[in-house]
């Protein structure tokens, strides 16, 4: 079975990995090429880094060409064009396998693959469809989430499920932390279910579409802490925008990043006759750090970074910000 992989950030990387494994040891599979994004410009002197699937690969080819295996094809295109057909054409790939490549794959594309296309989609479809699952259930703040290996529909993520695995949630993910979960589980379960469509053995369940929900892609926009919400929301949205966009806020005319907080529990109190503002630093707790007011509950604070500096620990941060306690953050 020649695949033909398709994908460019880090998450995706444990999978390619995986097949080349397979690929290596003449399995049941071959990795006839891999389709990532175009390398991107970097500094001033124009240098360009690959994608984190386009540095995989690199280094896998230099392996196994090292040990005299049979190397692959890597193609680099932002989009589907009339060149890239071309040369994913020329490959004889028989499934193509996708985990976040970046772009939709026309039907004149995936008819180039006799068994068709999979998709590696980091939540239990049909919830949350889209760009950004990952963030997403840490926003909502869901108890589980999971990996859904899926047929590469014409509707975005809308294929039949052929495996799916459940991933339960602490409510203290970050989702770089769940990333890097989704990252290694995903590799396991795609391998287990290559096997099966080899073996002819894949049950396909059709998604109940009613049931479906979606997520877009996130703007540097989200990041901006709206101190009116309450506490847990506040939390979440930190959780979820790390490590991009990450969660800002203002002070004193410049951005400053909330990077670790954490709802507020201990003793800290103000009068009812004049209360504090959302967004108000209000104190400090020597065990969880600064204590800002919200719409609803306190927020400590524990980690922070004003624009173009180093992240700081709250101790750290407040040795060098004067009167940071008793301003108003927004």
């Amino acid at each position: 079975m020649r695949i033909l992989f398709a994908g460019t950030p880090e998450i995706a990387v444990p999978s390619l990995k995986a097949l080349a494994r397979i690929h290596a040891e003449n399995d049941f599979c071959e990795l006839a090429g891999v389709l990532t994004n175009p390398d991107t410009a970097k500094g001033r002197r124009g240098g360009s880094t690959p994608s984190g699937i386009g540095a995989a690969a690199n280094e896998i080819l230099r392996d196994i060409a090292a040990r005299g295996k049979k190397t692959f094809t890597v193609l680099k295109n932002q989009n589907i064009d009339e060149a890239c057909f071309r040369s994913a054409a020329e490959l004889g790939a028989e499934l193509l396998v996708s985990f976040a490549y970046g772009a939709l794959f026309p039907a004149e594309f995936l008819a180039l693959f006799p068994m068709g296309g999979v998709n590696i989609h980091p939540s239990l479809l049909p919830k949350y469809r889209g760009a950004s699952p990952v963030s997403a259930a840490i926003l909502n703040q869901e108890r589980e989430t999971g990996i859904s290996i899926q047929r590469i529909a014409a509707e975005l993520d809308s294929g039949n499920i052929l495996a799916q695995e459940v991933i339960a949630l602490t409510g203290k993910e970050t989702s770089a932390s769940l990333s890097a979960v989704v990252a290694e589980k995903s590799a396991a379960i795609l391998v287990r279910t290559l096997h099966a469509l080899a073996a002819g053995g894949v049950v396909e369940t059709a998604q109940n579409h009613a049931d479906a929900t979606f997520c877009g892609k996130l703007e540097r926009e989200d990041g901006r802490i709206d101190w009116r919400k309450s506490a847990r929301v506040i939390d979440a949205c930190i959780r979820a925008y790390t490590p991009w966009p990450l969660s800002y806020t203002r002070h004193k005319g410049g951005e400053l990043y909330i990077l670790e907080a954490a709802p507020y529990n201990g003793e800290c109190t103000f009068t009812a006759e004049n209360p504090n503002p959302a967004g108000a630093v209000i104190g400090v707790d020597k065990g969880a750090g600064i204590i800002i007011q919200t719409g609803d509950g306190l927020l400590a604070v524990s980690r922070l970074q004003y624009h173009a500096r180093k992240p700081l620990d709250w101790r750290s941060f407040l040795n060098g910000a004067q009167n940071f306690t008793g301003s108003v953050l927004g």
